[in-house]
């Protein structure tokens, strides 16, 4: 057989298309055609599932190079749709990877025998047996790892001690890259990736809402104290000193005695929507407000949060409680703010708002907020590249190649940070942009202008251009959405803003004017369709054609930039989307919809929670609740991996559960799929059990008169039979798994046959050790099947095929039709046919043998197995 074969489908390298077969290479050639590609110069690998009409045309670019070479680009044509899908993975960071590839060669080829050895390597360390582990470079590498080894060109070597190379770099990495140890990773995702530790203890403690923003947004880092105006019973106050920050607190119940003092931060936590005078109501704001030396963080209640409760009273409620309440759109509190405080507060969250006092600060958070944070540029590590051509030495004479990289070596830690900061910014950096390293720089090279030029000669120069060009993107981003809010101009640029304006754009007024036309054109749809298009095309999110892109909150800051502008220009309405999970953008309507799930990293079937709609033409918001509590049933969220993508934390997991899931075909997933109620009762009734990202079945029998398949029972599987009739045998199975076997038996091949020629009558079912002792006449419990997954007495199974097997007939049918049609129409393992008018004997297993016995009288009587073709049944015995 040629090619290797995953899942139904065949995988072969473009080398093995000539001995493949006619109609194998004409399913690739009407592939080419359609995808508009050539083999060797587009793709060198295809992925053949003939009995889905589908072809794959994949372009691993280092196939030959390395031992486990990453995907760089694929097109899947439906020849039966007449699609053609396309993906690239040039900016991923954890492309899948091809194993086995010497299975993909022709026998005679000269590199297989190499990637052959390494394949039989990895399995004597057993790298081969967690499937899920091995699809994607980062699972990979961080399993071979584990075992204690790495890959070094095409063998696998065992690690020692540290070698204390701290520049080794990870096979299988593009040159550019950084090593997997360095790589970037947006929040929320990377397998290796955590958060900081600080926070994760702050969120143990239960921190509210605004202190929670503050966090997210990098303001407790430690560098700045908090003040609480109105703290109540303190818990923010003591949960963040506990954790080592500057935290005080004052409240005019719970703390009257605390001095009132002025902090960079300040909490206005749920305090004017509790006060029921206006004019106190607006002397809290304006006290915090002049405590308030960098940023002021209000909160409060919003009304499509929480129904408001009780009686009419000013212009909130009295709660049954008798306390007062004043809930807020997030529009009216955004108004408030602006009214009272004549600054323009900035939403971060539902009902939390950000008042700058420090305009520097506040433009920083801005540009921060709507930066690219997923570039693959921020942290590559400076690689030397080769010498320039020789041309260039006669005009610039330069060291001798060896003496460059000694001196590269000898101040590589130094250099790294500084062409990390280069990347950053988008440009050279200024002097005081460097930071300690200045002086280091200047010892070394002279100047810092030297030291850059220095580094940019080891450099490839596309780098530097793409690093300017996200960073101009993300200022365009981040001017467009100032004019989107129409806030008023700053009175002054914050400097490093002044720098980028400049050197990026020349000047204000031309970066105004490019913003302003990158906003005009959230307008046009073609161009919105277009871009979801190219961002589908890079993995980021799930596209319906014409109607919306939905994808992961994580990937948004990948989007082009005309993109993130429609995110950023509903998150102005609305507040910090990445409090949502999914995000749903509509190509012609306008708007934006935010989808919060219960566990939605973590579950293989999250619940929908929330859903918030929001309506940029109208400026206006809609809030829906799902939950027991609501009325509104949560949903599950079918096919999660079609919104992530491969960098995301069990990406692998889900992709297996969800294959798993489709291969069992328990139900119609399309669309939005069945209600969780009724999804939880197929699975139930299916028995099967979701365990973690796994689907397994139940480790506990069922009830006998529970149904077995749509129109069965299990006891009526176990309790047929002229003997267990005549005995009362309780005939039970005793594994778990036999009960399975019987499920399948049911589901693949009786239920098929009772829908197509009606009830049938069963004569033999399962058969357990205490029964078949008591039957007389000739069975064999080790090859027929009725003793489904049952041990003897020694522990092994009694039928080493397994499965499970029944006898039937169906009444005032021919048996010799039904044989043939279960035959061509079923996925059977075993038939025996015994006459036109004798029950038929059939099994389901993990053989799938498929394989046809008639059995035929000899001039003694007796019956001897013949195996036939499903056509050869007839109606004589």
């Amino acid at each position: 057989m040629i090619g290797k074969t995953v899942a139904q489908r065949t995988y072969l390298h473009i080398s093995c298309l000539e001995t493949a077969g006619a109609e194998l290479a004409a399913w690739v050639a009407e592939a080419e055609c359609r995808a508009g590609v050539r083999r060797a110069e587009d793709f060198n690998v295809v992925r053949c599932d003939l009995a889905g009409g589908q072809i794959a045309l994949l372009n691993y670019p280092t196939f030959f190079d390395e031992a486990f070479p990453a995907l760089a680009t694929s097109w899947l044509v439906d020849l039966n749709a007449g699609t053609v899908g396309y993906r690239t993975y040039a900016d991923s960071q954890n492309p899948p990877i091809l194993h086995r590839k010497e299975l993909l060669l022709p026998a005679d080829h000269p590199r297989r025998e190499d990637s052959a050895a390494l394949t039989l390597a990895c399995e004597s360390i057993g790298l081969f047996d967690q499937p899920t582990r091995i699809g994607y470079r980062r699972q990979w590498l961080d399993l071979v790892r584990e075992r204690g080894y790495r890959i070094d060109g095409l063998a696998l070597l065992p690690v020692g001690n540290d070698e204390g190379d701290d520049d080794q770099t990870v096979e299988g990495l593009a040159a550019d890259g950084p090593p997997v140890s360095e790589a970037p990773v947006p929040d929320g995702q990377g397998g290796g990736w955590q958060a900081a530790r600080q926070l994760t203890a702050l969120v143990r403690y239960g921190l509210s809402a605004p202190i929670q923003a503050l966090a997210r947004h990098g303001f407790l880092d430690g560098r700045l104290a908090l003040f609480d105006y109105g703290c109540g019973r303190g818990d923010d106050v003591r949960a963040l000193t506990a954790n080592g920050l500057q935290a005080a607190g004052w409240d005019p119940f719970y703390a009257p005695e605390q001095p009132l003092r002025p902090a960079p931060l300040v909490n206005l936590g749920f305090v004017i929507n509790v006060i029921e005078d206006r004019e106190e109501r607006l002397e809290a704001l304006t006290s915090a407000w002049l405590l308030t030396e960098t940023l002021l963080v209000v909160a409060v209640m919003l009304a499509n949060q929480n129904a408001p409760r009780g009686t009419g009273f000013a212009d909130g409620v009295l709660t049954r409680r008798g306390t007062f309440q004043r809930y807020y759109t997030q529009t009216e509190i955004r108004a408030y703010l602006t009214q009272a405080l004549d600054e323009e507060p900035i939403p971060v969250a539902p009902g939390v708002l950000f008042v700058f006092r420090d305009k520097d600060a506040e433009q920083r958070f801005l540009i921060e907020r709507y930066r690219s944070r997923r570039s693959p540029l921020s942290l590559i590590p400076a690689r030397p590249r080769p010498p320039r051509p020789e041309r260039n030495a006669e005009r610039l004479p330069q060291p001798a190649p060896d003496r460059l990289a000694e001196r590269y070596a000898a101040h590589r830690e130094l250099l790294d940070r500084l062409w990390s900061r280069w990347l950053e910014l988008g440009r050279p950096p200024e002097p005081d942009e460097v930071g300690a390293d200045l002086p280091a720089l200047i010892e070394e090279f002279g100047t810092l202008a030297k030291a850059l030029r220095f580094l940019a000669g080891q450099q490839d120069p596309d780098l530097l251009a793409r690093a300017e060009a996200a960073r101009r993107a993300d200022l365009l981003v981040y001017l467009a959405l100032n004019q989107f809010e129409r806030r008023r101009p700053y009175k002054h640029l914050e400097p490093g803003l002044q720098r980028n304006i400049k050197i990026l754009f020349g000047d204000y007024g031309a970066a105004q004017q490019a913003a302003l036309a990158l906003l005009f054109t959230i307008r046009d749809t073609q161009a919105i369709a277009d871009a979801c298009q190219e961002a589908a095309a890079r993995g980021l999110g799930w596209l319906e054609p014409g109607e919306s892109l939905q994808l992961h909150v994580a990937s948004v800051e990948q989007l082009a930039p005309l993109l993130r502008v429609y995110v950023g220009c509903a998150a102005v309405l609305y507040g910090d989307y990445r409090d949502a999970d999914l995000v749903k953008i509509h190509i012609g309507s306008g708007k934006l919809s935010l989808l919060r799930y219960d566990a939605f990293v973590t579950s293989p079937l999250p619940r929908l929670l929330e859903r918030v709609k929001i309506r940029l033409r109208e400026q206006d918001i809609d809030f829906f609740l799902y939950g027991d509590s609501t009325g509104y049933p949560a949903p599950y969220l079918y096919h999660k991996s079609r919104y992530i993508n491969e960098e995301f934390p069990h990406y692998p997991e889900q992709a297996a559960f969800e294959e798993t899931l489709d291969t069992l075909a328990l139900c119609d997933l399309s669309g939005y799929g069945p209600s969780a109620a009724k999804f939880d009762e197929i699975l139930a009734r299916r028995r099967w059990v979701i365990d973690g990202f796994d689907l397994r079945r139940p480790d506990t029998g069922p009830d006998l008169d529970a149904p077995c398949g749509r129109f069965l029972t299990f006891r009526q599987l176990i309790e047929c039979g002229e003997t267990q009739g005549r005995t009362g045998l309780p005939n039970l199975p005793r594994r778990m798994d036999s009960f399975d076997a019987l499920q399948d038996l049911a589901e693949q091949v009786l239920d098929p046959v009772i829908d197509w020629f009606g009830m049938i009558r069963l004569t033999y079912g399962f058969c357990s050790p205490e029964l078949a002792r008591e039957i007389t006449g000739r069975i064999d419990p080790r090859l027929d099947q009725h003793a489904a997954h049952e041990h003897n007495r020694l522990g092994k199974p009694i039928c080493s095929r397994q499965g499970a097997a029944v006898d039937f007939l169906v009444e005032d049918e021919d048996m010799a039709e039904v044989a043939r049609w279960l035959a061509q129409n079923t996925p059977f393992d075993r038939l025996y046919f015994y006459g036109a008018d004798q029950p038929i004997h059939v099994s389901f297993g993990p053989e799938h043998s498929r394989q046809v016995v008639r059995m035929v009288p000899t001039a003694n009587g007796r019956l001897v197995p013949r195996v036939v073709k499903a056509g050869e049944l007839t109606g004589a015995g």
